[in-house]
């Protein structure tokens, strides 16, 4: 709509442009030759009548009151008009995205100066006088020179605001868009502080979990170092009881009996050769007998070096020591360095595993219960006091077995007193230099030279592992590791037992194993975990004793006939029976007495 008043507008304009220059001419020409007719007149008049509403009004008060009013008041006060800025804010769009307006858009091309220049020429004419129409028309020209002018002035105008609504329409887009990247980074900016947000509150957790850690380890420190003291504090005072214990112990007198060397010698009929049972590490043992009662007698080397201090070790450990699973000390000879023992019928365990002098082998459930005590007696030297007593050499040749088959340790010569605080592996003692057996050390102990009571728990499982298989102690705990995993097992237990029982023997393995680890803090406890368990096999083996024996028994008596119902028959099966019964005991007394001999042989 503001378009089409527009294009009147400038319509009417040029009208008025056009209008002096034809009324000029019709000047010049009723000048030059005639005056205005009433067809000329008529001619204005209807031109007149095809301009605006608003130009006639002015044309008919006149040219002048005309052009100062007509175009340029009504078109100002269409610029000054409250509907402008309305239409340009509503046309806006519409006129740069509709009539697609050139951005160089300009008016310099309505030029009305040809129009102009034509009517001056035809007014600055030579004439004779001016007329008062001649006057109007300048004054009119004047006019619309003015309003070219403002019209011109209004077209720039009009087509700055055009170019600035363009670049505000694309500042706006250009600020949409830098709002749309502000909010979005505004939205990352608040995701990374809430993530900053979540980390800071991690790091504050760990740190505080870190604080809480490094107070609790202080905490524990202080406990340690307040049990180190307290350890500080119950060492000394356990070494001044020792200090005192030995002080006492020396004073007193040694509780075994002292023989010479001539009643040793009467006793092994001067050392005689067939007389001789075994040799140790520090000197022969002998055979003899002493106030009618056979005795072992030991010899010490005279160029033993450790011999002498061994020996006093053992005579004080074993003098004070009594335990049934213990050899008994029955005298000594100072002045010599001679030992006497009591005297073991089956000699050594290792003699007896191996079979030496056509020994028979040992049973099973024997061996079973060999084992179980070897275990108390180890446990009964941890548990003595004032301080625990570790053997240092436990092996089958240290294992020696009486005519009953009861085991019993012996050579306590490297057995070491140790801490308290050993038996319960808070501490260990070091020793300068390791001394035992090689194969039954525990390794760790000669490595590091750090005695515990569990160093003597390696050794035990070594042992235990020869007891069913009767091999050398040499790589044995690989071997039957080996077997186990491979289910070859039974092909490495000894083949002169025949009837063992698998689960309970396998149970018997792996409890050797445990004990033979090669870390210490890996072997089970003595008295907790090993002789219980030693003992239940033990008891499988007595049981099965027990059981065989009374199907021998059964075995002698004749099968019963389908006439037992008849009381003659009973009475005669049952007099057959106790003569038997009576037969068979005659029997094992005088097979148990004859082997006594040729063991005591």
């Amino acid at each position: 709509m503001y378009e089409f008043d527009l294009l009147s507008f400038l319509s009417s304009i040029l009208f008025i442009v056009f209008l002096p220059s034809n009324r000029t001419t019709a000047r010049g020409n009723w000048r030059g030759s005639a005056p205005a007719t009433p067809l000329h007149e008529s001619t204005e008049r209807r031109s007149l009548d095809r301009l605006p509403d608003y130009m006639k009004t002015t044309l008919r008060d006149g040219p002048l009151s005309m052009a100062r009013s007509c175009p340029s008041n009504q078109f100002m006060d269409n610029l000054d008009s409250s509907s402008w800025p309305r239409r340009s804010a509503d046309c806006l769009d519409s006129f740069s995205d509709e009539i697609d307006l050139p951005v160089g858009l300009s008016f310099n091309s309505m030029d009305f100066g040809d129009s102009f220049q034509h009517s001056s020429a035809s007014m600055d004419s030579p004439r004779s006088s001016l007329s008062p129409i001649a006057s109007q028309n300048r004054e009119l020209e004047n006019e619309m020179r003015k309003l070219k002018l403002e019209l011109k002035q209004t077209m720039e105008m009009y087509s700055t605001a055009c170019k600035e609504a363009i670049t505000a329409k694309q500042k706006a887009m250009e600020l949409q868009q830098w709002k749309l990247e502000e909010s979005k980074k505004f939205e990352e900016l608040r995701h990374a502080e809430e993530a900053a947000l979540a980390i800071a509150e991690m790091e504050k957790a760990k740190c505080k979990a870190a604080i809480e850690a490094a107070e609790a380890a202080q905490r524990i420190a202080e406990l340690e170092s307040q049990k180190r003291k307290n350890a500080e504090i119950k060492a000394r005072r356990e070494a001044v009881e020792k200090k005192k214990a030995l002080e006492e112990l020396a004073n007193n007198d040694i509780r075994y009996r002292k023989y010479t060397i001539d009643e040793i010698e009467a006793a092994s009929n001067n050392f005689a050769a067939e007389n001789k049972i075994g040799e140790g590490g520090y000197g022969p043992v002998y055979k003899g007998y002493l106030d009618h009662t056979p005795v072992a007698i030991k010899i010490l080397k005279p160029d033993a070096v450790q011999g002498r201090k061994q020996f006093q070790q053992e005579v004080e450990v074993l003098s004070c020591i009594r335990h049934p699973n213990m050899v008994l000390l029955l005298g000594a000879c100072p002045e010599y360095g001679c030992l006497v023992y009591e005297f073991m019928d089956n000699g050594s365990l290792d003699d007896r595993l191996f079979q030496r002098r056509n020994t028979p082998p040992i049973p099973w459930n024997v061996r079973f219960k060999i084992a179980a005590e070897i275990a108390t007696a180890l446990l009964f030297l941890h548990q003595t006091k004032p301080e625990p007593l570790v053997h240092r050499d436990l092996k089958p040749a240290n294992i020696l077995l009486d005519r009953n088959y009861v085991s019993k340790i012996s050579d306590v010569g490297l057995a070491r007193l140790v801490p308290p605080s050993v038996a319960d592996n808070v501490t260990q003692y070091h020793m300068t230099s390791a001394a035992g057996t090689f194969c039954y050390i525990d390794p760790e102990y000669q490595q590091t030279g750090m005695l515990g009571v569990k160093s003597d728990i390696y050794s035990l499982g070594v042992m235990l592992l020869q007891l069913i298989t009767a091999k050398p102690p040499m790589g044995l705990t690989h071997h039957v590791e080996r077997a186990i995993d491979k289910g070859t097992f039974a092909q490495l237990l000894d083949p002169a037992i025949t009837d063992w029982p698998m689960d309970e023997t396998l149970d018997f393995a792996k409890l050797a194993l445990q004990c033979a680890e090669l870390r210490r803090k890996d072997r089970p406890d003595l008295g907790g975990v090993v002789l219980p368990e030693l003992n239940r096999l033990r008891n499988i083996g007595n049981e099965c004793k027990t059981s065989h024996h009374h199907s021998r028994t059964r075995s002698n008596f004749p099968p019963r006939p389908h006439s037992y119902n008849n009381p003659q028959t009973r009475a005669r099966l049952l007099m057959q029976k106790e003569k038997v019964a009576s037969n068979s005991g005659v029997a094992a007394r005088s097979k148990s007495a004859g082997d006594g001999d040729v063991q005591a042989g």
